[in-house]
């Protein structure tokens, strides 16, 4: 599947089905507690998400796939995939377009909880660099992962 998937910028009108993959893994997830409603999370991404960050997207037949996105400082925000293309390589296709983007290095939290995701982004060369016990809006613990380019691990 990821041989059609296409990476590219988003455009503004992008983030509506970015929010929309976001709400729909939260409404999935039983231990991610619900902060912001649909709305407000649809208003974020339009109005603060893309005019802050650089959004890459995943598209796949004219539908998009999943997203990510990444703050100047190299810290990616958010890694979303919908239920529909998980396993399939998009995530990583992701990752190593934002290591493009900043090839010397990446950090990212991910909840305590999300098993899935941490397991993920040790694959993608990642290490577990700090924890919190919640400190942040969902309030649950999280991991601080960071990557760096293999001159710069030495």
């Amino acid at each position: 599947m990821t041989n059609s998937v296409e990476i590219r910028r988003a455009e503004r009108g992008d983030m509506t089905a970015c929010a929309g993959i976001l709400n729909r893994w939260i409404d999935a997830t039983p231990w991610m507690p619900r902060v912001h409603d649909h709305a407000d999370v649809e208003r974020f991404y339009a109005d603060t998400v893309f005019a802050e960050r650089t959004v890459l997207l995943a598209e796949n037949d004219g539908t998009i796939a999943g997203f990510l996105s990444l703050a100047a400082d190299n810290h990616v925000t958010a890694l979303y995939i919908d239920a529909s293309h998980r396993g399939s390589g998009i995530g990583t296709r992701l990752i190593e377009a934002a290591k493009a983007l900043s090839p010397d290095e990446l950090s990212l939290w991910t909840f305590e909880h999300n098993r899935e995701a941490q397991r993920f982004y040790e694959r993608q060369g990642f290490q577990a660099v700090s924890r919190t016990d919640g400190d942040n809006e969902e309030q649950l613990p999280d991991i601080l992962y960071r990557w760096r380019a293999r001159e710069m691990q030495a």
